[in-house]
């Protein structure tokens, strides 16, 4: 197992020395954030990242993410181009010493959350997501926090359009057919590529998704065997569907999953929840049980302490600030190492 923090570049409020400071920490999780979707990433751009990396005693081993176009999602004749795009991109990732890239493959919206700024009764904040107020969003009025600069009103609503007639079972037959296309790249510069869940795991304003669930995850390693085909297993994406038994999936594809995003959930219904401390005693993920299952099973990938919230008086990018999610580093880094050297009981 190998610790990693998330970096969001040059312009990062948290610097890489502080990162590097966390006991246990061995490299960052980032990307080339300024090339528009669907463009080839500089291998210079690349350089640079790996070299101020290195400069701080950090590896740059895993990518998050390599964007999927959305024409290769809808399937449309231009796929092909993009997919081209994509190849390459892997193979530069690949000669920069990149071992993983993380992606997603959900249409249009990659994420979704309702409140950023969730209060805590400690003071502590944190992102959450509620069913009534997803409810009162109008998807061709999207004010959605955090999300809703990725596109103009316009480009919103012609791409919705353009997945009027995308069904289910077209988007998963995308996604083999992409898979299917980039493995010789991942073969030649030896790179894993990591899907990451839905988040969250169900239908949203009519979209299809396809990485739900235990059943999707099975189908689509059985479809695209290739080794370099893996998972990226997030507990707050695949957590926040109650029928998931996460320490089942881990226990199911350990040695499939090439990227762990952890982190904590607190159930407050069905349907709604909030993020909150890496901890298990704080929340309704079981990571012990998780972690337990991963290293038991034969799980040899990487992970970063997803989520956490602003503690501390600290006014950091949502889920990403630098203090609870080091405590959530250190925490996991003890868990793994309990168990790895079979001490825990």
């Amino acid at each position: 197992m190998k610790m990693t923090f998330r970096w969001y570049g040059e312009k990062d409020c948290i610097p890489l020395p502080f990162i590097k400071q966390i006991h246990g920490m061995t490299g960052v999780v980032t990307a080339v954030y300024d090339v528009p979707v669907g463009e080839v990433w500089p291998l210079e751009a690349l350089q640079k990242q790996k070299q101020m990396c290195e400069e701080a005693g950090l590896e740059m081993e895993v990518i998050e993410s390599i964007p999927v176009h959305e024409d290769i999602k809808l399937g449309l004749p231009t796929r092909d181009h993009y997919i081209e795009v994509y190849k390459q991109n892997i193979i530069n990732c690949g000669k920069v010493g990149v071992k993983c890239v993380c992606y997603n493959f959900m249409p249009v919206f990659d994420w979704l959350r309702t409140n950023l700024y969730f209060q805590h009764k400690d003071g502590a904040n944190s992102l959450s997501y509620s069913e009534d107020d997803f409810a009162k969003l109008d998807p061709r009025n999207l004010h959605l926090p955090g999300w809703d600069e990725s596109y103009s009103p316009e480009e919103l609503n012609e791409l919705l359009d353009k997945y009027k007639n995308v069904t289910r079972e077209d988007l998963f037959n995308n996604l083999v057919y992409f898979l299917n296309a980039i493995m010789p790249a991942c073969d030649a510069a030896c790179v894993n590529v990591a899907i990451h869940p839905d988040d969250p795991p169900w239908a949203v304003f009519g979209l299809p998704r396809i990485i739900s669930t235990e059943q999707d995850l099975e189908r689509l390693l059985e479809a695209v065997p290739n080794p370099h085909n893996g998972l990226t297993f997030c507990t707050g994406s695949l957590g926040a569907g109650r029928f998931n038994d996460l320490v089942r999936i881990s226990e199911r594809f350990a040695k499939r999953i090439y990227f762990a995003h952890l982190r904590q959930l607190n159930y407050i219904n069905d349907t709604d929840f909030y993020e909150n401390g890496h901890q298990t005693a704080s929340g309704s993920i079981d990571i012990y049980g998780i972690v337990k299952a991963l290293t038991e099973n034969g799980f040899d990938g990487y992970v970063r302490p997803d989520h956490g919230r602003n503690v501390w008086g600290e006014d950091a990018k949502p889920g990403y600030g630098l203090y609870d999610r080091a405590m959530g580093a250190c925490y996991l880094t003890g868990l793994f190492e309990a168990l790895e050297k079979g001490d825990a009981k």
